[in-house]
């Protein structure tokens, strides 16, 4: 099984993430792609991230139309800050069959040999960097054949433009799926106002689960 992991803090999940988890799913011929919302990224301590159980639930109802997507609580679900040594080690134990590809924009990819345990990376997962259009970047020093970049038009729209939109009181429709849209307003999400957990989870059950009731 060719098994697709879509990493991200998904805060919130937008039309570019799941754009280029298609583009990779279709050119690779991936069986499934797991999207895996960030629990404590690491990356980002310098500023507020929306709480884990809102991004994990906009990132099912983003999700939840495509039978190839599921999505994974193991880095919301394990304690303490989440890096991607550590889900990949989890979803190798969930998935010993699997042959692993990690999906990742580009910027960050550039910056793995910074990440924990950096040179055990690449015995658990291909990794896959997708970029936008005309973004030209390096990957002097990662290992060929472990590595690949992929360029997708819709990685032009990012997360942090989406926050600011709604903080500007600017429309995020056609840039976040519609069902997120709804939910970003419905618990004031990035509006300063937002609950710290949904008040009802109709969501909550499984991902998979979730496909199979569609």
């Amino acid at each position: 099984m060719r098994l697709g992991v879509m990493g991200g803090t998904f805060d919130p999940i937008h039309h570019g993430h799941l754009v280029a988890a298609s583009e990779v799913q279709s050119r690779y011929r991936l069986d499934e792609v797991v999207f895996v919302p960030t629990g404590q990224p690491w990356q980002k301590a310098d500023r507020e991230v929306t709480p884990a159980e809102h991004r994990y639930l906009m990132t099912v109802i983003a999700t939840a139309s495509n039978p190839r997507f599921t999505v994974s609580r193991v880095d919301i679900d394990r304690p303490g800050t989440t890096y991607t040594i550590d889900t990949l080690r989890d979803l190798r134990l969930e998935r010993p069959d699997a042959e692993l590809y990690f999906i990742t924009g580009a910027d960050a990819l550039a910056e793995i040999l910074s990440w924990k345990d950096a040179d055990q990376l690449w015995d658990l997962a291909n990794f896959i960097g997708v970029t936008r259009p005309g973004h030209a970047l390096s990957d002097k020093g990662l290992p060929e054949d472990r590595v690949t970049l992929q360029v997708v038009p819709a990685m032009a729209i990012s997360s942090t433009d989406c926050r600011a939109r709604v903080v500007d009181g600017m429309p995020v429709w056609y840039l976040v799926p519609d069902g997120v849209v709804q939910y970003i307003n419905k618990y004031h999400l990035y509006s300063g106002r937002h609950t710290s957990r949904p008040r009802v989870e109709p969501f909550a059950k499984p991902a998979r689960q979730c496909q199979e009731a569609l």
